[in-house]
């Protein structure tokens, strides 16, 4: 017990591993190894791995950001020596992810009830080498276990615990709007040429739908989906400086975007399009939806203003859409493709009824609410789940 406390305390690639609660009762216990210690090392790994030491080394391992993983990642070439650190280390918390109750408890004198905990038999130096060499799918950090990030009110990046989970195959219709969007993704993942992209129409169609299941087919090959509001675009320069070295790839996603003349954050957009020297980045791009056509909210009184340039004035907002590479538009469907998607919407979820009775329904489902989308077509047939 002594001789592996001593070996924690000689991490130093891993060295901020001490400081998680896991780990720092461990250590306590192995220094004073009573039944209480234990209990209080076993009642914090219920907590934060549910009582599976293993997966718990493997998931802190997975996480760190620490100086070997960021120079991979960076593209440099790890000195041998910090190499041979990483294996010993490596060596160390194998040792620890390996524990079991027995081997813990064989020091205490106390014979009474003791709670157990166990543990996954892994191979953690393979586990982490080959994520190492497959780091641009795999990443590292926060990005390593999640696929959907938001900015937080600071400008900071932070995962979404519970992402949408959309898949490509739940969308229905629109596959050649789709396609535009996967192949420009592949592009980027490829570390190809890749264009920002700008999805407009109806409301309801699937734009953001579609970038979010991209996202999830996408994320084991390298892909991450960042979400952010309008009003954090004037972050994007630092969001980029931070991502600018990451080996993972990135959307950044600005979901139902709109402006309105002078607004502060059309001049943040259309500098990072333009390809400012902070905004480009060959491991980013923009994925923006707006149910406008040129983002812009025009007004009569817009138009018919007394400003002498005012022609050059409307060019420049409505020319911020023709910045982006791709425009895609998702337009509403007619009545044979929002019936095709609903008896697909049906059949997914085995609803029997007469077609004919269904479309009946599912029109006038659609015409009480205005117009048929592949949305509403969703909620007429979560309705008929309900019923």
């Amino acid at each position: 017990m002594k001789k592996l406390r001593e070996q924690l305390e000689t991490l130093c690639i891993f060295r901020e591993l001490l400081n998680d609660a896991v780990i720092a009762s461990l250590y306590d216990y192995l220094g004073n190894p009573t039944s209480s210690a234990y209990a209080e090392f076993v009642a914090v790994l219920y907590e934060c791995s549910g009582g599976n030491l293993g997966e718990h080394i493997k998931e802190l391992c997975t996480n760190s950001e620490n100086v070997y993983v960021k120079t991979i990642g960076s593209g440099k070439d790890v000195p041998d020596y910090m190499h041979s650190s990483l294996v010993a280390e490596l060596d160390i918390l194998q040792e620890v992810a390996d524990l079991d109750r027995d081997s813990l408890c064989a020091p205490l004198e106390y014979k009474g009830f003791l709670p157990e905990f166990t543990t996954t038999t892994l191979r953690l130096k393979d586990i982490y080498l080959h994520r190492t060499e497959n780091i641009e799918k795999y990443g590292y950090g926060i990005y390593a276990n999640n696929r959907m990030f938001c900015v937080d009110e600071q400008g900071s990046i932070s995962p979404v615990l519970h992402p949408d989970k959309i898949e490509l195959s739940q969308l229905v219709g629109y596959e050649r709007e789709r396609k535009i969007v996967i192949d420009n993704t592949k592009a980027l993942l490829d570390g190809k040429p890749a264009a920002n992209i700008l999805l407009t129409g109806d409301a309801g169609t699937g734009k953001s739908s579609t970038v979010k299941a991209v996202g999830n087919a996408l994320w084991s090959e390298g892909l991450r989906i960042i979400e952010m509001r309008k009003d954090q675009l004037r972050n994007i320069p630092k969001i980029l400086d931070e991502l600018s070295s990451n080996p993972l790839k990135f959307v950044l996603f600005v979901d139902d975007l709109s402006f309105v003349k002078d607004d502060n954050d059309f001049s943040a957009l259309k500098s990072v399009l333009e390809g400012s020297v902070t905004a480009k980045s060959n491991n980013v791009v923009i994925y923006a939806t707006s149910n406008r056509r040129h983002i812009i909210k025009e007004t009569f009184s817009g138009r018919e203003g007394d400003d002498i340039h005012r022609n050059d004035t409307m060019q420049e907002l409505i020319s911020l859409s023709e910045r982006f590479g791709i425009h895609i538009s998702f337009s509403k469907p007619n009545k044979k493709t929002f019936l095709h998607i609903v008896h697909h919407l049906a059949a997914e979820n085995a609803i029997k009824m007469p077609l004919d009775e269904l479309d009946l329904l599912a029109e006038r489902f659609a015409l009480e609410r205005g117009g048929r989308s592949p949305r509403l077509a969703r909620q007429f047939v979560d309705g008929l789940l309900s019923k």
